[in-house]
């Protein structure tokens, strides 16, 4: 249509403004579902405008793409359970990277066909196809090793949260000399393709990124595993926008650019609320590769705990004058967000305060608690971040804990020798009265064991989050057993 090709760049234009006004939109709970549609109109408008100023598109390639990617999209948001989100999100995240290095390895192919068939062409209009493909040689060369990276990594990532046996984590003091040597091995095959063209060198180089990806996150322990889909996020969006440079497409540019940009940005923000830089993050040795001692040996060391019941609970919940919720991830393994949300408005009728506490780095993946409580339809205004929520603990009378761990761990304040002294926590430690609900007293994903669960204020409840909840809730109304 000549329409849009003549006005491609205004339709451009159109869908970077609403890509921008998608971020803004995504900021916060209430303004998020408008964010979302920005974002697919946006997408619409990008993906339209391209189609018809594409040079001589291959068309059932492309319609077809399009619809097997729809129809497998649809069908998996329709089915993933949330517990299942953050490998989900890692997925999506390693097909950015591969469609970076398929598009890479199709446009030198391309360019060196073009070279070997039509030079006199090129000749007669005067041009120089190697001076004029030098900076098309290094986004070439930095958009394919960053999607490469971006590939494995995220692969790698999928099979942690997913628990596969083939994402094993892995230590020694061997690993950092072999990322070292690979990644300059990566750096010198790509400077010598930028350099010389050369097609073994290129091939080097994507091999050597693939291998990177992989050894470079396989040492990431799961406590660190949220800031590491954070930072997949945003490499994704590099090589979104190396993929731009490289089609000559400035709407991928942009949409590239911002994604990768907000990644890098929230990786930092989950940093600065684990008290740690990204390069201890990344390289500094997995927060929680390993257990803790006690854990690690069969809980030799045997510490007193007090246990109690759903309908002691409910009892005391009932008796409060404010309830603080903390979700973690055993929320989302117990799918209990729905019965959390019963819970909450039972005690908001018998005129109980109830607010829900969350940590940045809750979950498996950024924001992952507050999908969950905005999925059961938990009001915004009660949901609250650790720093609004942490001067207002001491006062509370009752702090309900489901399945969150480290997030709370006291170790954070008190204790030097611990993995995650520094970090900023919920202080739930500081309420008058503490309830914890856990499947066993294993550690959590990072590996630690918690003090907070043998403090003398502390009630632990075990037992599956949804049953235990929906127990509380029977006990409140006089229907429990």
């Amino acid at each position: 249509m000549e329409f849009i090709r003549e006005y491609a760049d205004w339709f451009y234009l159109i869908g970077a403004v609403l890509f921008i006004l998608t971020l803004r939109g995504l900021s916060g709970p209430k303004t998020a579902i408008a964010g979302n549609r920005y974002g697919m109109i946006a997408m619409a408008i990008a993906v339209l405008t391209t189609f018809f100023v594409a040079d001589n598109p291959v068309v059932w390639m492309i319609v077809g793409a399009m619809v097997l990617g729809a129809v497998v999209g649809i069908a998996r948001a329709r089915t993933v359970p949330m517990t299942q989100m953050p490998e989900t999100v890692a997925l999506m995240h390693s097909l950015v990277g591969l469609a970076a290095v398929l598009i890479a390895i199709a446009a030198i192919i391309h360019n060196n066909k073009l070279i070997e068939l039509e030079p006199d062409l090129l000749a007669a209009n005067g041009v120089n196809f190697h001076e004029m493909s030098r900076v098309h040689l290094f986004e070439l060369f930095v958009g394919c090793f960053v999607g490469a990276i971006t590939f494995t990594a995220s692969v790698f990532a999928y099979g942690k949260l997913a628990a596969k046996k083939w994402a094993k984590t892995i230590s020694g003091v061997w690993v950092k000399p072999v990322q070292a040597l690979i990644f300059i091995a990566m750096l010198a095959a790509g400077i010598h393709f930028f350099l010389t063209s050369n097609m073994t060198s290129f091939w080097a180089m994507t091999a050597l990124a693939l291998a990177f990806g992989w050894v470079w996150i396989a040492p990431v322990g799961g406590g660190d595993m949220p800031v590491v889909v954070s930072l997949l996020n945003s490499f994704s969006g590099w090589a979104a926008a190396g993929i731009g440079f490289t089609l000559e497409n400035n709407m991928l540019i942009v949409a590239g650019s911002l994604v990768g940009s907000s990644g890098a940005i929230l990786s930092y923000i989950m940093c600065k609320a684990m008290n740690r830089s990204i390069i201890n993050v990344l390289f500094g040795g997995a927060m929680g590769g390993a257990a803790a001692p006690t854990a690690a040996a069969g809980a030799a060391v045997q510490r007193n705990y007090r246990s109690g019941s759903a309908d002691d609970a409910g009892f005391l919940m009932s008796n409060a004058d404010s309830v603080v919720i903390v979700p973690g991830y055993g929320m989302a393994q117990g799918r209990a967000q729905n019965a959390v949300k019963e819970l909450a408005n039972l005690l908001k009728e018998q005129g109980v305060t109830v607010r829900f506490a969350i940590h940045p780095v809750a979950g498996r993946m950024p924001g992952h608690m507050n999908v969950l409580l905005a999925e059961a339809d938990v009001p915004y205004e009660d949901i609250l971040e650790m720093d609004e929520i942490n001067s207002d603990f001491p006062a509370t009378d009752v702090v309900l804990v489901i399945g969150a761990n480290d997030v709370v761990n006291p170790a954070a304040k008190d204790d030097p020798n611990s993995p995650i002294y520094g970090m900023p926590i919920l202080e739930a430690h500081k309420a008058r009265t503490i309830m914890v609900i856990k499947r066993s007293m294993a550690t959590g994903y990072a590996g630690l064991d918690n003090d907070l669960f043998y403090n003398d204020k502390t009630m632990m409840i075990f037992g599956d989050a949804k049953k235990v909840v929906e127990d509380m809730t029977k006990a409140i109304n006089g229907t429990g057993h």
